[in-house]
């Protein structure tokens, strides 16, 4: 083997390794971003009043705005 095999197989090897790392945090992000954006729907969804309250904890705020806005109106 001479240095320019030698470097030609490094360069082969670091090549594969960035592959790797990037495929590997391309599907953790993507995981971690649908395990985010899933608890802001849910929250959102819970906030709107679409889904029912969760524990017993009710944030709903639709029904106070709707009736402060009849408050206002009367």
């Amino acid at each position: 083997m001479n240095r320019q095999e030698v470097d030609e197989m490094i360069k082969e090897a670091i090549d594969f390794a960035m592959a790797k790392h990037n495929r590997n945090a391309t599907l953790i992000s993507m995981a971690l971003g649908l395990v985010v954006m899933a608890a802001f729907i849910d929250g959102l969804l819970r906030v709107l009043g679409i889904i029912p309250p969760f524990l017993d904890i009710d944030v709903s705020i639709v029904q106070k705005i709707i009736d402060k806005l009849l408050d206002i109106l009367e």
